[in-house]
């Protein structure tokens, strides 16, 4: 058979009406021999991982790109490399090209792909994936190379693919230099441990018992014959079955008998740990963090928004550069008419955060607004009105090369503190601004201190995420009769991590705009130096927390609880609903304070201000209200700041005070 014999029957020559079974009976190997293929078709931890992995890189995209110089590039749209990966083959999409291709790397840790001219599609090529299994035989070439690939075709036939029309992506396999190696040789013992399993539980349904429930008599009760079927022939007709006359209803039972109910108990069995381990090893052996493939015992906002980033870098990264490395190598210069053509994933815009975080990078970066009002209203589906809508406009308290927003003018309020500096370009700006506009200049200079939505919501959203994963646990061992219902140490421990890096982020982010905003740069403080502090701080707030609801718990099971309440669950309902937002308040109160104090130190500060912000502030901090003392000082009533723990539980909670730090 000639070769352009063999590529045709390859790609559709076999009978249309041709039934073909490519892998066989599943089972008929021993669990150890089965192949990659009859793995990935029974083993659902296997399948999990893979798609996972497979549908992200697919779901990137391929980009076709040129570049003209060293700092530019041009997206290519009419080289024939880019309508090539748009249009790859007549029956193939670009998303299914690359899931196929991944698919292939996971499970083979090689993939094949026939590149070859083709008259009739758009690009003048054709990419046709080659399933690895196909590929039985490797001849000529030399110890690193093929010099041609044997390809088992499904109807029976061979054919023969020279090395120059064939592009191949393979891992490292030790003495073998033209072989990948498969990941799942790797796991057939977890995953055989798994057939094994499933086959047992496949006898358990089969020949176990169906029995729900069961019925007893005392064994010295008198029973005729005639009274036991004549009961029997009753329960039949009565209770049992679609068709009983009172089937779901409550049976009355004879003297001395007693309904008892038998089940299966899957815990007892521990199946569910079983099932988590081998998840939790074939993601290892993929390099996917097993929480993203559904393993959330450990799982929380903040490192699922970080695991979330590291699937594109760590995870998928290491294969997304060898997929651009042979096509750039190997593809790109057969295909397309430009030299400086390459191809390049989409991961850039996979990494961008949300359009809040999207739109103030953007803003600092070029120093001004940058959308017009018309391209606003586009994005909200409303008609462009023309005119001074379709410009730009800067306002009078934004200067080029000072603010990059009318909300950054001084004095700039972060968090629940004030920093203040008279030398401040913002204050200088407001002077100007106090000249022509009075009106707006009063306006800004009294705008009201508050903690961002941003923090406040974030730090909600962890810390009820925390109490729902308390409940579930504390609940259940309630419900199981467990002595030991309440976790403590464990509880410190997973609260303390949580509002530690809700503490790292928040003194980050609210010390830096404070600085920024009275002229120092982004790198002028160190969070470093405090993240031993903060972790006390975390770990003592942790304490109290969780000790407030195991004593609601304790006190509701002996029942000296709120009136009319016995189910422990209220306690965790009134940590979301009740006392979510002051633990949230005075949380930020904290950090912000601390923030603020903590970069005025490292900057140089001179003195800081106690300021009582709320209505009905508690007569300690009233008494302080309006004190100054040096930046390394305590006030009066012994804090260092807003927040102080030295204030006591009782001092620091649902406090809304400020503080101001002065340079002059």
């Amino acid at each position: 058979m000639g070769i352009r014999d063999a590529i045709g029957a390859l790609f559709g020559g076999a009978d249309e009406n041709q039934h073909i079974e490519y892998l066989g009976p599943t089972f008929r190997k021993m669990i150890l021999g089965l192949t990659p293929e009859e793995l990935y078709r029974t083993q659902p931890q296997l399948r999990i991982v893979m798609s996972f992995v497979a549908r992200n890189v697919a779901h990137l995209g391929l980009k076709a790109y040129a570049r003209t110089s060293d700092t530019d590039r041009q997206r290519l749209q009419d080289d024939p490399l880019a309508v090539l990966l748009k249009r790859p083959n007549p029956s193939m999409t670009t998303f299914e090209l690359l899931q196929g291709l991944a698919s292939d790397i996971g499970l083979y840790d090689a993939a094949y792909w026939f590149v070859g001219l083709d008259n009739e599609a758009p690009s003048g090529w054709r990419i046709q994936p080659i399933p690895p299994a196909w590929v039985v035989e490797q001849r000529g070439g030399t110890f690193y190379q093929a010099g041609r690939f044997v390809i088992q075709n499904p109807d029976g036939t061979r054919s023969e693919i020279p090395a120059e029309d064939m592009l191949v992506f393979h891992g490292w396999n030790p003495g073998r230099p033209k072989y990948g190696t498969s990941p799942v040789e790797t796991l057939k013992q977890v995953l055989a441990e798994q057939v094994q399993a499933w086959s047992y539980r496949e006898q358990v349904w089969q020949r176990g018992g169906r029995v729900g429930a069961y019925l007893t008599r005392p064994k010295d009760a008198k029973w005729s014959d005639a009274a036991r079927e004549r009961f029997a022939r009753d329960w039949k007709d009565r209770w049992t079955g679609k068709d009983g006359k009172k089937a779901g209803g409550t049976p009355i039972l004879e003297d001395g008998m007693e309904l008892k109910r038998i089940g299966f108990n899957a815990r007892e069995e521990e199946w569910s740990e079983v099932a988590k381990l081998a998840l939790s090893t074939v993601a290892a052996v993929y390099h996917v963090n097993p929480v993203m493939v559904g393993i959330l015992d450990n799982a929380n906002f903040s490192n699922t928004k970080e695991f979330r980033k590291m699937l594109y870098t760590e995870t998928l990264g290491p294969m997304l550069a060898m997929i651009e490395d042979r096509i750039n190598t190997f593809l790109v210069p057969r295909v397309s008419n430009n030299d400086r053509a390459y191809v390049e994933f989409n991961i850039e815009e996979k990494l961008q955060g949300d359009f809040e975080s999207q739109a103030a990078a953007l803003q600092a970066a070029i120093g001004r607004p940058w959308m017009t009002p018309d391209e606003g209203r586009g994005l909200r589906n409303m008609p462009a009105l023309g005119g001074d809508a379709a410009q730009i406009a800067t306002p009078l308290n934004v200067l080029i090369g000072g603010q990059a927003s009318p909300l950054d003018s001084a004095p700039k309020h972060v968090g629940d503190a004030v920093f203040s500096r008279t030398t401040t370009p913002a204050a200088r700006m407001l002077e100007e601004l106090a000249k022509s506009h009075p009106d707006l200049a009063a306006e800004i200079a009294g705008r009201k201190s508050q903690v961002p939505d941003s923090h406040r919501a974030k730090a909600e959203e962890v810390i009820a995420a925390f109490f729902d994963r308390q409940a579930k646990s504390v609940l259940s061992r309630l419900g199981t009769k467990d002595p030991d219902w309440w976790d403590g140490a464990r509880w410190d421990r997973e609260l303390a991590a949580d509002l530690l890096a809700l503490a790292l982020n928040t003194t980050r982010e609210v010390a830096t705009a404070a600085l920024d905003a009275v002229g120092f740069a982004d790198g002028d403080y160190d969070v470093s130096r405090t993240e031993a502090f903060l972790a006390e701080v975390a770990k003592s707030r942790a304490g109290a927390i969780n000790a407030t609801t195991r004593d609601q718990v304790a006190a509701i099971l002996a029942g000296t609880g709120p009136d009319g309440v016995s189910d422990p669950a209220h306690a965790f309902e009134n940590a979301k609903d009740g006392r979510l937002g002051t633990i949230v308040a005075t949380l930020l109160t904290t950090l912000a304070a601390f923030a603020v104090v903590e970069a005025g130190k490292q900057t140089g500060a001179k003195s800081k201000t106690w300021l009582v912000t709320s209505t009905s502030p508690r007569p300690a901090h009233a008494a302080v209200n309006g004190e100054t003392v040096g930046i390394d000082e305590k006030f009066s009533n012994g804090a260092n700041w807003p927040g102080d723990p030295a204030l006591g539980a009782a001092g620091v909670s649902g406090c809304e005070c400020q503080v101001r730090v002065n340079y002059a």
